[in-house]
């Protein structure tokens, strides 16, 4: 129970962040799509500087390699997200369109990168890479789920979550960036810039993507960053729109997600699951088939931002 209670976590902190940042997106009206082709590139950026500050030894405590790494995934993230925002904000573009084009936009380049300057389809961290916050395997069972062999990303994903979640909801910024989401001609005539607060939206959905993607391979897959992130950014859509737009939803859609996606790689290790003799390939399915079910129970509750996907134009009433 301890080892899969730690590995739900593991599993969990990356669908929880990216699942928060598309809601910072669609909050601002802006449709995200491109969760997981951002997710692939903040990851493949994350990699490639991890290993080059391995391989030049300038940390040498890897604890601040490792957050380092994560605040680079993170700009990286941001920075791809501005290609989304652009065409969905300034050209009006189909932002359905835009972030398909995104998804299909990252794998390519890293397959290109990855080949033309490390000569290999996967970017693998070296095999000293450690991330781990403490490894101790004497404490209490509470203190195992949470001290041993836990990551830090976990720690700072969950801080960045809350400070972001209060920060929405209690800012005068954040206040404005939800209005825009919902009624953005009512918002603009009390002086909001809504172009201002959708591209602010979108490149810290695209900076919470990116650092999801590190922490996701850092974490889960074991530090290999390639062209596919196992379609964890359409869950962390689906989360959102289970948890209904809001933080305390997606927290426990996170949670729930986060248990049924690591059943799968560690049922042989649980006693109870393994004596079932199910295959491997039936627990990999149950994520996505609970998705299905639960997007179909709540779609009649949905509590999505009225004014997402619409092109705001100055001119309309």
């Amino acid at each position: 129970m301890i080892f899969l209670l730690q590995k739900t976590l593991i599993y969990t902190a990356p669908l929880l962040i990216v699942a928060l940042g598309g809601m910072f997106s669609e909050r601002s009206g802006v449709i995200n799509l491109a969760l997981e082709g951002e997710m692939i590139f903040g990851a493949f950026i994350g990699a490639i500087s991890a290993r080059l500050f391995l391989e030049a030894g300038v940390f040498s405590n890897m604890q601040l390699q490792f957050i380092v790494v994560l605040l680079i995934s993170a700009a990286s993230g941001a920075i791809f997200s501005l290609l989304l925002s652009f065409s969905a904000i300034k050209l009006k573009a189909d932002q359905t369109i835009g972030g398909t084009a995104l998804n299909m936009l990252a794998p390519a380049i890293v397959n290109a990168f990855a080949l033309a300057f490390f000569n290999m389809e996967k970017i693998q961290m070296p095999a000293n890479f450690q991330g781990y916050v403490i490894k101790n395997p004497d404490a209490t069972p509470i203190e195992q789920i949470f001290a041993d062999k836990a990551y830090i990303s976990t720690y700072v994903i969950v801080v960045v979550f809350i400070l972001l979640s209060i920060w929405i909801y209690k800012t005068r910024t954040g206040m404005r960036m939800r209005a825009c989401g919902e009624h953005p001609q009512a918002a603009a005539s009390v002086g909001v810039n809504v172009f201002k607060m959708r591209y602010l939206g979108t490149t810290i959905s695209g900076a919470l993507a990116g650092l999801g993607g590190y922490a996701y391979i850092a974490t889960v897959a074991n530090g290999t960053a390639e062209s596919s992130i196992a379609g964890m950014g359409f869950l962390a859509l689906a989360i959102m729109i289970f948890g209904n737009w809001k933080p305390v939803g997606i927290f426990f859609g996170a949670l729930l997600f986060g248990f049924l996606k690591c059943i799968g790689p560690v049922y042989n290790s649980v006693d109870f699951l393994k004596n079932l003799g199910l295959p491997m390939y039936f627990y990999n399915i149950i994520p996505y088939a609970v998705v299905l079910v639960v997007l179909a129970i709540t779609a009649k509750k949905s509590g999505c931002p009225k004014a997402e996907g619409i092109p705001y134009d100055k001119g309309m009433r």
